[in-house]
């Protein structure tokens, strides 16, 4: 099995993304070839990440100085405390823009040290290794960055994007069902909003990718990169058609923050539970076909996840609606739902009075 090149297109930077396995076999190869130069760089890596992965990474790097700082990964400590715990040492080792910063680890780990790397001196380069599924096929594409604050998630960002993304197929080996199902939410929120025939080959392939068949799952991450980076390149600050990139997202926020991010609920699992809700929304105001709104509730029901009910209850209506209403796509008073008219035709643009989203709730939690 050949690695797989995806180029990024944006107005103001041009990346790689390469997918496949034992890629950090020719880290240094890659490097040349993107001509990526640094002196010095600090690696941040997910606590989490199997430390025989990473000192054979940090090996295949040459550089002058090499700082490892090992992070904690949390929604919890995804805030601007780390952030600034970054920006200190690289203060303290006199780094230059012309270095280097590193990320090793998932979507939490890539967002606060892209965040960090956006910010310091007003950009250093940055590298970013996702090492579970989820960040391979949504967080490390695009260049969203950022943390959460006490009004909600990722609400302090920036749009910074990497210098190069390396996903290291064979790091998915350690993850355990549920984060490899949190990774499946987005790549089945990519074929929703995109192609019939996606969403058609999910359906026939579905375990294939959970179990981490080889030429599967690096097929079905190069789609889902693929399907993201036309969008990004199309809309690289989500002005517009960017925003669909957010389907299932906006319930999925207010999940999250109203449980204050527990492990109870991962990132995945609320957008699952986001995506149903965003049919079901579509659904009831007779914008998706019934046949279609079926398909795409059984598939996800078909992952045996928890279901809303396991969380909430109408007791919790009201501060579900208050992180609704602080949701980044809303430009007035009104709620916007990234909605459904058919699978692979979304709706971008519905806006909506809070007592109809809130309606619609009551009825999903009574």
């Amino acid at each position: 099995m050949r690695q797989s090149k995806l180029l990024i297109k944006t107005k103001n930077k041009n990346y790689s993304i390469f997918v496949g396995k034992n890629i950090t076999n020719n880290i240094s190869k890659i490097l040349k070839e993107e001509k990526i130069k640094f002196n010095k760089c600090l690696i941040i890596v997910d606590k989490k990440v199997p430390k025989s992965s990473i000192y054979k990474i940090i090996r295949k790097i040459k550089s002058k100085l090499k700082k490892i700082i090992f992070f904690n990964s949390s929604e919890k400590n995804k805030n601007i405390n780390s952030v600034n715990k970054i920006l200190d040492l690289l203060f303290k080792e006199n780094f230059s823009r012309d270095d280097c910063i590193i990320s090793i680890g998932g979507g939490i780990t890539g967002d606060v040290v892209g965040f960090a790397a956006s910010i310091f001196k007003r950009g250093i380069k940055f590298i970013n290794f996702p090492t579970t599924l989820l960040s391979q096929v949504d967080s490390s594409v695009g260049g969203k960055t950022g943390v959460n604050n006490r009004y909600g998630k990722n609400l302090i960002g920036s749009f910074n994007q990497p210098d190069l993304v390396l996903s290291e197929i064979n790091f998915l080996k350690s993850l355990p069902k549920r984060e490899l199902i949190c990774g499946y939410a987005e790549i089945l929120k990519h074929a929703i909003i995109a192609d019939k025939k996606k969403f058609l080959f999910l359906e026939k392939n579905k375990n294939k990718i959970l179990s981490l068949n080889g030429d599967v799952i690096q097929k079905t991450i190069i789609d889902s990169c693929t399907i993201k980076k036309k969008v990004i390149e199309k809309d690289e600050k989500e002005k517009n058609l960017r925003k669909v990139l957010n389907f299932g997202h906006t319930f999925a926020h207010s999940f999250e923050a109203s449980l204050r991010y527990s492990k109870k609920l991962n990132h995945g699992e609320a957008v699952l539970m986001g995506i149903k809700c965003a049919v079901k929304f579509s659904k009831k105001i007779n914008h998706i076909p019934e046949n279609d709104a079926k398909r795409i509730i059984n598939h996800i029901d078909s992952l045996k996840i928890k279901k809303l009910n396991d969380f909430f209850n109408l007791k919790h209506l009201e501060t579900l609606i208050k992180f609704i209403k602080i949701d980044k796509k809303n430009k007035s008073n009104k709620i916007n739902l990234i909605l459904l008219k058919k699978i692979g035709k979304p709706d971008i643009n519905s806006n909506y009075n809070v007592n109809t989203v809130k309606k619609f709730l009551y009825n999903e939690l009574n």
